[in-house]
């Protein structure tokens, strides 16, 4: 039995803090400053987290190993079983020649290449995220514009970019569903506290986008088609927080913002139509995710594919916190049929025959994109299992224990705790599971707002995401750059500092009299 101890050095949680964040120094420097490809990188920090976790915590090295290890089962399924199964059904489109058809459609809306990048960047890939989450927006939107001849490292920054405002109620709405289960607030205060500020950073999103693809020019030419687009992405993300079950935020907003922004092309620059059939050809794969995600969410449908899940203590594990009780890390559950990637599996599955591609080709696809994506499953399996280890151990709870000493002023620093946790472990969710209940605390003992910092929490990890080496990973696979995911990471990562910048003012001014109308009737109060 380990039971975790949050001040191990000298009883400092300062000196202990000190030695935590070493396993995910050692991440950011190898990455971004020494340039190491994200599997030297990521095995090299799951190393260290490991003699941190036995040398300082005093954790066994059994249990050590035994966390690393149902960290990289997890980070293998069900994290990147998303995007391996998202990169097939869009790499099953090219070979039956339905991505041409894809690339038409985009065409028809404008014949303006940035005009057709932030489309499907930012409401495809809201669309996608809503779908399915787990880096299938980087994975196939990536592609895509790579497609539309968009250089293959512009292309990732703009989708790595894109794909953070729409993650606080992606995958349908899991991120939000957690933290709620975890800390036991309503879901519908969180949407809400969540709605009035991720809205903000997809405001600037499509901005951002088109300076990334042509600079200047770029927003002196095409800025009142950026302007509705975060205009009608940030109105619909709030406004469908308050008023939709969460599960639907994201898809209603990008639908919306989709027509929208069709409706203003006709009018502002007109481009060429494409025949309705060619249209529901191109969308004929989506639409087959939309139906096979819709009906997983019926009770009977559910319940079937609920049946395959698997939920078992984890061979090794025996932490407890300090109270006495098991850790929930040390439960291990696997829902085979029910995680995004296997409702993605079914959609590419079930979209073969209509695609005209015979089964060996099917097969064949899905085993070359296993093969492209070899080293990215070392990637993501590493660095699940770093945050799983420094998760038992105690070296996470050490920091943003650390983090929280700043009592009222925490305010705009628990955005940064998302975004940390999201940066390690590759998921909002996972950062929710693991800072969700430490914001409630910290909230009560500092006299903030509880909904007001746990809804903090999921909007920092959307940002957080953008670096995370998972999705730096598929990025770098996606575009035919495999290793060069720290190159991508220096791309990114101002830009990411930039929104954090901007969610942690918002999150202060929240915190005061200035904007505490935002805070959800009877929650602004601890």
């Amino acid at each position: 039995m380990y039971q975790q101890v949050f001040d191990p050095v000298a009883h400092s949680l300062s000196w202990s803090a000190l030695f935590a964040s070493i396993p995910l120094l050692t991440l950011f420097v190898t990455l971004g400053v020494l340039r190491w490809e994200a599997r030297r990188a990521a095995l090299l920090s799951l190393a260290v987290s490991i003699v941190i976790a036995t040398g300082i915590y005093a954790m066994p090295l059994g249990q050590a190993l035994a966390g690393a290890a149902e960290g990289a089962a997890i980070g293998f399924f069900p994290i990147l079983w998303v995007g391996i199964s998202a990169i097939w059904l869009y790499r099953l489109t090219e070979v039956s020649g339905h991505s041409l058809a894809l690339r038409h459609a985009f065409d028809s809306v404008s014949d303006d290449l940035r005009i057709q990048v932030i489309f499907i960047a930012c409401c495809f890939g809201s669309l996608l995220e809503g779908l399915a989450g787990g880096g299938s927006p980087v994975a196939i939107c990536t592609v895509m514009l790579i497609a539309l001849q968009v250089p293959p490292v512009k292309a990732a920054v703009i989708c790595l970019i894109a794909d953070t405002a729409p993650v606080s109620f992606g995958a349908l709405g899991l991120p939000i569903n957690t933290l709620s289960k975890l800390t036991g607030l309503p879901v519908a205060p969180l949407s809400a506290m969540v709605g009035r500020q991720t809205p903000l950073l997809a405001l600037f999103l499509p901005f951002i986008l088109l300076y990334i693809l042509d600079g200047r020019r770029g927003l002196r030419e095409v800025w009142p088609f950026a302007l509705v687009t975060g205009l009608s992405l940030a109105v619909g993300e709030c406004v469908g927080s308050a008023m939709l079950p969460v599960e639907l935020v994201d898809i209603a907003a990008a639908l919306a913002t989709s027509a929208l922004c069709v409706a203003f092309l006709r009018a502002w620059k007109p481009g060429p139509k494409i025949p309705a059939q060619d249209m529901a050809r191109a969308l004929v794969p989506y639409f087959f995710v939309v139906l096979v995600v819709v009906a997983a969410q019926i009770p009977a449908v559910r319940a079937v594919l609920g049946a395959a899940t698997s939920t078992f203590h984890w061979p090794g594990l025996a932490v407890t916190g300090p109270n006495g009780s098991l850790v929930s890390a040390v439960e291990a559950k696997f829902e085979w049929l029910l995680s995004s990637g296997s409702l993605l599996l079914m959609s590419g599955a079930l979209v073969v025959p209509f695609l005209g591609v015979n089964l060996k080709t099917a097969v064949k696809t899905y085993g070359e994109t296993l093969y492209h994506l070899r080293w990215t499953v070392v990637t993501v399996s590493s660095v699940v299992g770093l945050a799983y280890v420094m998760n038992l151990s105690g070296q996470i709870i050490t920091l943003g224990m650390w983090a929280a000493g700043a009592g009222s002023a925490f305010a705009p620093i628990s955005p940064l705790i998302g975004w940390l946790g999201s940066a390690v472990t590759g998921s909002d969710t996972s950062s929710n599971a693991l800072f969700g209940m430490l914001q409630v605390t910290t909230a009560r003992h500092a006299g903030l707002p509880e909904i007001l910092l746990a809804a903090a929490n999921t909007s920092g990890g959307v940002v957080g995401k953008a670096i995370s080496p998972q999705n730096l990973s598929i990025a770098a696979v996606a575009v035919g750059l495999p290793g060069r995911e720290g190159y991508l990471f220096r791309q990114v990562f101002g830009w990411t500092v930039l929104l954090i910048a901007i969610l942690s003012l918002l999150v202060f001014l929240q915190s005061t009299a200035v904007l505490s109308w935002m805070v959800p009737d009877g929650w602004s109060r601890p």
